[in-house]
């Protein structure tokens, strides 16, 4: 039986290992962090290309379990002006779903070990060669090495799978931005039940949503420079907090006092994006999720892609007779799509702060624009269907790239 070793054990890693099983290849998940992954402070969207992903392996009723829908979004402008809304529900699509990221992570985690599938907490991955046979031999941090017949690298944006299949892959580039987002019991203005509120206001963009048991999850893209781990890790909650009330103190929108009833649950990351990476294979390794693509935030769609990479690797390992046209296969299938919605994701968002007579002509026109739809609502993204039946040929794959 075919074995593949799997870095990394936040989405990617764990929906790539479960397609593997259910296409009958062996696999092991080595994740770096001792619990978990980084980053849990968080919560995302699984929109409904990423639930479709998700019925494929059959663990889409999990986490719909542990998370909560939405059926449309609401615009507000940082006067308070009601700008329109958008269905999110409508034929052949399914709403958002909306969970922490820790969540995620403890119900994928949770399926793993009740599928016999091993995950090994703590392996930080430092190499990887191809041996003489056809395999591949990784090593990590702690001295301990592991040997397979291909390594996928589910590693996240600073992936060191990506870096490993060429060391001239393109590093992240910051976008001027740090996504802030806090969780307020008792906000005295909630979002209305099943809506995202997403608000422009004159310093930076807000959203939020109010889960069912009344906290409300808020973030906003707060502009400013990278900052390291380290640095990240240094600013307390209140700090955090104090930011983004400074950005929403003078809007007369729900921000600010949303962000004031927010106790000490606030977290903050910085958002990147890559346009492109050149190779996503060797001839034993390969990348998926955010080591392949990483998309600015804006279309809430990185765990969605996360999944869609998983699923469709599995058939394409299952259907193609040798690795490396497996991995071919793959990158045709896929290549196109992501970074088409890397593109559109970054087109949805602007690090730059719009002056009042931009606001004036954005809040008059906005209202027009909301009724044809928002750009990560288009049928091409969110319709997109796996056929897990469906048998791959490498050519089709080719083909369609």
């Amino acid at each position: 039986m075919t074995h593949a070793l799997i870095i990394g054990g936040g989405i990617a890693g764990p929906v790539t290992a479960m397609a593997l099983r259910k296409a009958g290849i062996d696999s092991v998940v080595y994740e770096a962090y001792p619990a978990g992954a980084d980053d849990v402070g968080a919560f995302l969207t699984l929109m409904s290309n990423g639930q479709d992903a998700l019925r494929a392996i059959g663990v889409h009723e999990r986490v719909a379990d542990q998370s909560f829908p939405a059926a449309k979004v609401e615009f507000l402008s940082g006067t308070g002006k009601f700008l329109g809304e958008v269905p999110l529900r409508r034929e052949g699509v399914l709403g958002p779903r909306t969970l922490k990221r820790a969540t995620l992570y403890r119900v994928l985690q949770d399926e793993l070990a009740e599928r016999g599938i091993r995950i090994e907490h703590g392996k930080r991955l430092t190499g990887a060669r191809s041996t003489s046979d056809g395999g591949v031999v990784a090593t990590f941090a702690d001295g301990d090495q592991a040997k397979g017949d291909l390594l996928i690298g589910a590693d996240g944006i600073h992936s060191a799978t990506r870096a490993l299949i060429d060391e001239t892959a393109p590093r992240p580039r910051h976008i001027g931005n740090t996504t802030i987002c806090g969780y307020a019991q008792d906000a005295p203005s909630p979002a209305p039940p099943g809506a995202y509120r997403m608000v422009y206001g004159k310093r930076a963009f807000f959203g939020y949503v109010t889960a069912p048991n009344g906290e409300t999850w808020w973030f906003t893209n707060a502009p400013g420079a990278e900052l390291g781990k380290a640095d990240l890790a240094a600013i307390g909650a209140q700090e955090w907090k104090e930011r983004a009330l400074e950005l929403f103190a003078r809007d007369n929108t729900p921000a600010a006092d949303i962000v004031r009833a927010t106790g000490s649950e606030v977290t903050a990351s910085n958002s990147y994006q890559i346009p492109s990476t050149p190779i996503w294979h060797s001839r034993s390794m390969v990348i998926v999720g955010d080591a392949a693509h990483v998309a600015a935030p804006n279309a809430g769609q990185g765990a969605s892609m996360a999944a869609e990479d998983g699923v469709t690797l599995a058939r394409c390992l299952r259907d193609v007779a040798h690795i490396g046209d497996a991995f071919r296969a793959y990158e045709g299938l896929r290549r196109e799509r992501v970074e088409r919605v890397v593109a559109t994701s970054a087109r949805m968002g602007s690090t730059a702060v719009p002056g009042p007579l931009k606001r004036m002509m954005r809040d008059a026109i906005l209202p027009r624009v909301l009724k044809k739809g928002p750009r990560n609502n288009a049928d091409w993204l969110t319709k997109h269907h796996i056929e897990w039946e469906a048998r791959v040929s490498l050519d089709d794959a080719v083909a369609t790239s």
